[in-house]
């Protein structure tokens, strides 16, 4: 991408390129959260049976703009009895790691903002960062509540990070790369050729077929703690928290700790994707393939997870902290290294 641009305008503007490219993922996250914004309140509606938002625009679908205008507008308040500099550095921090995972996300053949052998390894790390912004504004808004949640929050995140790393590892095992867009490419032609169906090989894959099933059923669970989002948001528990680690946050700090969160959502959604569902690989093998039809798949599979959190949110009750830790480490993990081992014996068998 970084080449055509450069051949586009020229060498002498090759800085310039370098600049588009990163900021292009910026212009699509913004659009994506206006959309993630209105469908949370559209789908949370129609769930309850109402209507959501329908005075912003035709039907409501201004609300969002109309949403961020008010947040932008709103007083920036620091408590005073708050650390300063780290409680003003924590949503920055948040979004920051956030923002740096879409540089090793394959949107399609010919867009990759940083085609790294270690893409994998790579958003593993900079998803952690989230992890210590999280303590960062909890700790200094010096509040009871901030603090529980900050402390529940990464509890549930470093420990869903386990089964969660352990089914990336058995896709990194079945196609030898950590390289997201070797992956991709792996799973070319028809749907079955996708990681969730045992990827490319022979008819000897049938047997680990349900083993990568639940392996992406593990992923995409222990990205909901990740993300904190039902039943997993215990950090933000209204009822016995009020907002958890962002409670004295206000304003546009306020605002960036939810765009965090939704752009985080779209993170874990495209490595599912990327992994286990084929990626911008058309699911009808060369019909509409190709770059423009690749990001279209690769957005729209993403987008479906995203809803698909949305709904669990409105659907689903909270798990209490016992039953969260339960089902991580007593359910998940021994099921996810079951599975990784199976996968591993398949592999040196075929």
């Amino acid at each position: 991408m970084e080449k055509l641009l450069v051949d586009l305008i020229g060498n002498d503007f090759e800085i310039i390129a370098i600049l588009i490219i990163c900021c292009l993922p910026l212009f699509f996250l913004l659009g994506y959260a206006l959309v993630a914004i209105l469908a949370e309140l559209k789908i949370s509606a129609w769930i309850q049976d109402r209507l959501g938002p329908m005075r912003t625009g035709p039907w409501g679908i201004l609300q969002p703009i109309a949403e961020v205008i008010k947040l932008l507008q709103k007083e920036d308040i620091t408590p005073a009895g708050a650390s300063k500099t780290l409680f003003n550095i924590a949503p920055f921090v948040i979004f920051t790691g956030s923002y740096a995972a879409f540089a090793a996300i394959p949107f399609s053949s010919e867009y990759v903002a940083a085609n790294i052998n270690i893409g994998l390894f790579y958003l593993l790390a900079v998803s952690a960062l989230a992890v210590v912004g999280i303590l960062m504004g909890g700790w200094a808004s010096n509040n009871k509540y901030s603090i529980y949640g900050a402390i529940r929050s990464v509890a549930q995140i470093i420990s869903y990070e386990i089964p969660a790393a352990i089914a990336l590892l058995a896709i990194v095992t079945l196609a030898g790369s950590m390289n997201l867009q070797e992956i991709n490419n792996q799973q070319s032609g028809w749907f079955w050729n996708w990681y969730v169906f045992g990827g490319p090989g022979s008819v000897a894959k049938i047997m680990i077929i349900p083993f990568m099933m639940a392996l992406a059923l593990i992923y995409f669970v222990s990205t909901l703690a990740e993300t904190n989002r039902t039943p997993f948001d215990i950090p933000e528990a209204e009822s016995e928290l009020i907002a958890g680690y962002h409670t004295e946050y206000s304003g546009i700090k306020f605002a960036m700790f939810f765009f965090a969160e939704y752009s985080n959502m779209f993170v874990v959604s495209a490595i599912l994707v990327s992994l286990f569902l084929g990626g911008w690989n058309s699911p009808f093998g060369d019909f509409l393939q190709g770059p423009i039809y690749g990001f279209f798949w690769f957005v729209s599979k993403s987008v479906a997870l995203v809803v698909l959190q949305i709904w669990l949110r409105w659907t689903l009750p909270r798990f209490r902290v016992d039953q969260l830790m339960y089902l991580c480490w007593k359910v998940l993990l021994p099921v996810s290294i079951f599975c990784f081992f199976v996968v591993g014996f398949y592999k040196m068998l075929f």
